[in-house]
């Protein structure tokens, strides 16, 4: 049943993230489409983290996090972020006004970004569902990454129609 569930939901698209966190000198960071917005007042939004996660625990005991929103170039950062690959964050250099020690890291080049605080955590199952407050926020544009039947793909360029 897992297998079809998970098939399923594939359904759906998503966009694609990447979300961080410091633990005291170290960057960590997992790619993740489980992303929303929660709260427009206060400005809140949520990442649901796999709890076998080799990060998991620099996610659960830091106090901030960021949400890079990554864009239709970057599906090979992505993947990268997907494993377990130990040089993840190699050749990347941080950009813009969140390089502090305190700020979680950014990925250069993302369409947006948002930099929480904690607000809340949540049982869910095997993830851990973490709310974040947005302290800060920024849009770089572009296209974004979208994820769809398992794939990294982009959105097919078109008129675009206001809800």
């Amino acid at each position: 049943m897992t297998a079809t569930f998970r098939q399923t939901l594939g359904e759906f698209v998503t966009g694609v993230t990447v979300v961080t966190a410091r633990r005291e000198s170290e960057r960590v960071g997992i790619t993740a489409n489980s992303f929303n917005s929660v709260s427009l007042e206060p400005p809140l939004i949520l990442v649901s983290l796999a709890r076998t996660l080799r990060s998991f625990d620099a996610f659960a005991s830091a106090s901030r996090f960021g949400v890079s929103l990554l864009s239709a170039e970057q599906s090979e950062l992505a993947r990268r972020f997907a494993s377990s690959a130990s040089d993840k964050w190699s050749g990347i250099v941080e950009a813009g006004s969140f390089i502090q020690t305190a700020a979680p890291p950014r990925i250069p080049g993302s369409t947006a970004f948002f930099d929480c605080e904690v607000y809340a955590r949540y049982d869910g199952g095997d993830h851990e569902i973490l709310v974040g407050r947005v302290l800060h926020f920024d849009r770089g544009g572009g296209a974004p990454l979208v994820y769809h039947r398992g794939r990294f793909t982009a959105l097919a360029q078109g008129e675009s129609h206001a809800a």
